[in-house]
């Protein structure tokens, strides 16, 4: 498979709806369409870097399946986001180190964090052989993973989809009208859910005597844990050989 094109002009991030943030006050506003800007910088980001991704997690076994090279790339994502919790959240209780500096460094994490979630999503999909050439596509995609559960009930609802492996559905027969409407919903879910979530690790990172290494690392692993399944529900069985 050849790597992803770069995304043209037309294409690049757009913070997903302002109706999302409709009704919200200005502070809770700002905050929200922080978070979902730095989902879409996460995907632009990450996106031409699929393919690399796929090869690494070949790298051992050439030959190795698309089942094998799923299990990997599951593995080195929960790794990876499990890892990074646990340095920032170490790095905050060493000596010297201020309540703002630590928070500076999971701030930080948090945009690694998302950038990891989406490669992931994405090289998921690919492995899957399904392709996805469209911004819009790439967030409901990504969101719904990350979502777990709640993505994928909202996305199979309004696409008034059913059956499983919403993943393939999306990409192949759901309109870019409809799309929009999904990522509305995703948003509000994600805005809610994503930074009351990353609140919380944030102030757990901080604590002294090394217990924010235990919490960074910890809550990290769980979310990744729970977007490997919603992975494995979104696009079903690995297919049994490579197109």
């Amino acid at each position: 498979m050849a790597p992803e094109a770069e995304e043209s002009e037309n294409e690049r991030p757009t913070p997903i709806d302002g109706d999302i943030l409709a009704g919200s006050t200005p502070e809770v506003a700002v905050r929200g369409q922080r978070v979902l800007d730095l989902l879409d910088k996460a995907i632009a980001l990450q996106s031409p870097l699929v393919q690399k991704n796929i090869a690494r997690a070949r790298q051992r076994n050439p030959e190795a399946t698309p089942a094998q090279v799923i299990r990997n790339l599951e593995r080195m994502y929960v790794s990876a986001l499990t890892g990074t919790g646990a340095a920032v959240g170490g790095a905050a209780a060493a000596p010297g180190v201020g309540t703002g500096v630590a928070l500076a460094l999971s701030a930080g994490e948090a945009l690694s964090s998302l950038e990891l979630s989406a490669l992931f999503a994405l090289s998921i999909a690919e492995v899957h052989g399904v392709r996805i050439d469209e911004v819009e596509r790439r967030r409901t995609i990504v969101m719904g993973i990350m979502l777990g559960g709640s993505g994928s009930a909202t996305i199979t609802k309004v696409a008034e989809r059913t059956g499983q492996h919403w993943g393939r559905q999306v990409v192949a027969k759901v309109p870019a009208e409809t799309l929009r409407q999904i990522n509305k919903i995703l948003g509000r879910h994600f805005i809610t859910k994503y930074g009351t979530k990353q609140g919380i690790i944030v102030l757990g990172r901080i604590a002294p005597f090394g217990i924010g290494a235990v919490i960074g690392g910890g809550a990290n692993a769980a979310l990744a844990t729970m977007a490997v399944r919603a992975g494995r529900r979104a696009f079903g069985p690995p297919p049994p050989s490579w197109p």
